[in-house]
C-alpha cells in the first residue's frame, strides 16, 4: 500500500492472521503463475519471478504452494487462465490510485472493483489519466543497519538512483531493468523486500483515515495484487 511505511505493510502482512494470510497465498500464487507464464519457470533465468518468489519466501508462503504455482504458470499441471489488469480512479481527498490485480475474469474483477470505489467515494477514471502521475521503478528495502552513513554509500556504489530513509530502515530506488543487478550488489546488507512498483512523481496530503479505508476495501478484493497512491 503506497503512501504508507513500506516495513509496516511487511510486518503487517507476516503477522496476519490464518484467514488473511490464505488471501495473500491466493493472490501471490497468481502472481508467481502469470509472472512464470511470461518469462518461464526457471528463477535463474526470470528475474521477476525470482523476485516475487523471494517475497513470497519473506512472507512465509509454503515452498510446495510456490512449486505449484510455478507450474501452473508454466503448464505442467492445470489452471485457470489468468490475465493482468490496471485500473485507475480518484479515492478521498483527491488520492490518486492504480490498482493492478490478476484474474480468470477481468470483467467480473473490474465491476466489483469499480463497485468498491464508488461505494468508498472513489470515482474510476479514464486509461492514462492518473498513470502519467506515476513511474515504474525498483524498489529495495533494507534492513538491520549498522551505519546509515555506510548504507547510503554501499547503496550509491550499488547503483542506486535515489534512497530514503523510512526510521532506521533504508529504501531504495532504481530503474526497473536494474533493480536485479542493484540487489545483487547489495549482499552486505540485509534485503527486506525487492520489488517492482508504481511510484508517484509527486505526493499529496490527505485525510489518513478516510484514504486507508478505501485502500483497505479495494486491497481485500481477491483479485487485487497491488495498490498504489500519491498520498504522503
Amino acid at each position: 500500500m503506497s503512501g504508507h511505511s513500506h516495513f509496516h505493510n511487511i510486518k503487517l502482512k507476516k503477522g496476519a492472521e490464518d484467514a488473511k494470510k490464505s488471501k495473500l497465498f491466493s493472490k501471490l500464487s497468481k502472481e508467481i503463475s502469470i509472472t512464470a507464464r511470461e518469462g518461464g519457470p526457471d528463477i535463474a533465468f526470470n528475474p521477476k519471478l525470482r523476485s516475487i518468489v523471494d517475497k513470497a519466501r519473506g512472507l512465509n508462503m509454503p515452498n510446495d504452494s510456490i512449486e505449484k504455482a510455478i507450474k501452473r504458470g508454466s503448464g505442467e499441471i492445470e489452471g485457470a487462465t489468468l490475465e493482468e489488469f490496471l485500473i485507475e480512479a480518484y479515492g478521498p481527498d483527491n488520492m490518486a490510485v492504480l490498482i493492478e490485480g490478476i484474474t480468470d475474469n477481468k470483467n467480473r474483477s473490474i465491476n466489483e472493483i469499480k463497485l468498491l470505489i464508488s461505494q468508498k467515494g472513489g470515482k474510476i477514471v479514464n486509461e492514462g489519466a492518473i498513470k502519467w502521475m506515476f513511474e515504474r521503478r525498483g524498489v529495495i528495502g533494507i534492513t538491520d543497519i549498522q551505519s546509515k552513513e555506510e548504507a547510503e554509500l554501499l547503496a550509491i556504489e550499488a547503483g542506486a538512483e535515489d534512497i530514503l530513509w523510512e526510521e532506521d530502515n533504508l529504501i531504495i530506488y532504481t530503474k526497473p531493468e536494474e533493480m536485479e543487478n542493484v540487489k545483487n550488489n547489495l549482499t552486505s546488507l540485509k534485503i527486506d523486500f525487492a520489488n517492482l512498483e508504481w511510484v508517484a512523481k509527486e505526493k499529496i496530503s490527505a485525510d489518513e483515515e478516510r484514504c486507508a479505508s478505501f485502500i483497505e476495501a479495494i486491497e481485500d478484493h481477491d483479485d487485487v495484487s497491488n495498490v498504489y497512491t500519491n498520498i504522503l
